[in-house]
């Protein structure tokens, strides 16, 4: 298994949907600041239970617990839109919503991650990232 990855966040995305699909409750992931913001986001808003970083060499891992032992995930589609070939961006009033609301697109905004919501309410666009409901 190679640590580098060309699309660092659709690497994270498809670990976080094969583990949900398969009944895993934890995971670990090379980490990157840009892995950690959107791990960060998804414990925020309770799709994940938890982000634990683990110091090594060559390089740190994040040891991401998806749901406690005896519950189920609440992740269930996981989605990455914007994508190397293709990249997706927003201005605030166009950010989506997903499933009326009951859904979320992590932004990266020129303040960092965050989710569609406060990018609509800070009135900052930028680059879409991850749909999650």
């Amino acid at each position: 298994m190679s640590l580098q990855s060309t699309d660092q966040v659709a690497d994270l995305i498809t670990r976080i949907r094969n583990a949900v699909m398969v009944g895993k409750n934890e995971i670990l992931v090379p980490t990157s600041k840009l892995k950690a913001g959107v791990v960060d986001v998804l414990v925020k808003n309770g799709y994940i239970a938890n982000c634990e970083a683990i110091d090594g060499t060559p390089r740190g891992m994040l040891k991401v617990t998806i749901h406690e032992a005896g519950t189920n995930a609440k992740i269930n589609e996981i989605t990455k839109v914007s994508k190397p070939g293709r990249r997706v961006y927003s201005s605030a009033d166009d950010i989506p919503t997903i499933k009326s609301g009951r859904g979320l697109v992590i932004v990266s905004t020129s303040q960092g991650l965050m989710t569609g919501r406060e990018a609509k309410k800070n009135r900052l666009g930028g680059e879409i990232l991850v749909k999650v409901w």
